[in-house]
């Protein structure tokens, strides 16, 4: 008998998972690999939502959630896959400066967002009016992650390596019971794939399709994140990582020429050198119309869960996610409406 079968090995299956096995919960995980987005994303985590400077009144917990969840198991796997990098939002006009001053001094964002303007030159960057710096920022490389994590489970005989078939699953009594295993809880956690399992395609997950590329810049040389109509990531060796685009119509991973001509444009107006382009990669995030989670039970069925919709800051909401779902599951702590899946109402 199981306590827990999870469906999706992705960011926000892997951290699920990682919760249940800390209280010596027995588990199964299913890779169930549909439209996961996670391997592809750059991972960047930011307290601040720096295009309409906003952050959550949760954001300190979040990123306290954050550093110890991930380096736990950074240690526990002995990989390294947290970084600590700053973020600095180049300005582009002496307009863009007072908006950020003006952000600065908002007490919700004080702590994050540093007063004084960052005058540092990088090679291949021009920045006559300088940058701000975002404070508590980095990155997760999920790639890394995501196949450490996926590695640990099947050295612990806890993944199948398999889709799941919806279908196949029964109800028996206050049991799931799906082909051979039997599990007080199932939990989803499939990303886009959502819109495949007939018991949550009622929730309004969108789906946002972010195209990157990974280029090689010899003449470009800076150790921090610089963030403007988009990101650039030094991930090493010259190279970056540069994203993303935001396309609400394509629900393909297919990368597309106009998603990399957006890019390519974009990183121009940032950098002032020459470029190869190594890679390509699309992905879908799980983004929902209020830009809000997907968590909570299934109103027929009270051992069936989510856990969704962690859209583009899944990397700082997953420690946070998680927790909360688990101790809703298990000790009945109420979510907050804001994330809850009750604030959908199913349509027969």
């Amino acid at each position: 008998m199981l306590d827990y079968i999870i469906v999706g090995s992705g960011l926000a299956g892997s951290s699920f998972a990682e919760v249940t096995l800390n209280a010596k919960k027995r588990i199964i995980v299913f890779e169930n690999k549909s439209h996961n987005s996670s391997k592809v994303a750059a991972g960047l985590y930011n307290p601040v939502v720096l295009k309409r400077f906003t952050a959550t009144p949760e954001a300190k917990e979040q990123l306290d959630l954050l550093n110890i969840f991930y380096r736990n198991i950074e240690n526990k796997l002995n990989c390294k896959f947290l970084f600590e990098l700053p973020v600095l939002r180049k300005f582009f006009s002496v307009e863009e400066q007072n908006n950020w001053f003006t952000a600065s001094d908002n007490p919700l964002l004080t702590p994050f967002l540093a007063a004084n303007l960052v005058t540092n030159k990088f090679d291949g960057v021009d920045s006559p009016f300088d940058y701000g710096r975002v404070l508590h920022t980095g990155y997760l490389d999920s790639a890394i992650f995501i196949d450490s994590y996926r590695e640990f489970l099947k050295s612990n005989s806890l993944l199948i390596e398999d889709s799941f078939e919806h279908e196949q699953l029964q109800f028996e009594d206050d049991l799931i019971v799906y082909k051979n295993y039997k599990a007080k809880h199932i939990v989803f956690a499939e990303g886009f794939g959502m819109h495949s399992n007939p018991f949550f395609k009622f929730l309004p997950l969108d789906g946002t399709k972010g195209d990157i590329l990974l280029i090689k810049a010899p003449n470009l040389s800076f150790e921090v994140i610089i963030n403007a109509s988009v990101f650039i990531l030094p991930i090493g060796n010259h190279y970056f990582k540069v994203g993303a685009t935001y396309n609400w119509h394509d629900k393909t991973t297919l990368p597309t020429d106009e998603g990399k001509q957006e890019l390519v444009a974009k990183l121009k107006e940032i950098i002032n050198c020459d470029f190869e382009i190594i890679e390509h990669l699309a992905g879908i995030r799980p983004t929902v119309r209020d830009r809000r989670p997907l968590l909570g039970t299934h109103s027929e069925h009270k051992n069936m869960h989510i856990l969704n919709g962690l859209g583009t800051r899944g990397v700082m909401l997953a420690p946070y996610l998680v927790k909360a779902l688990f101790e809703n599951i298990e000790f009945g702590k109420e979510l907050k409406p804001e994330m809850d899946i009750k604030r959908f109402k199913k349509k027969n």
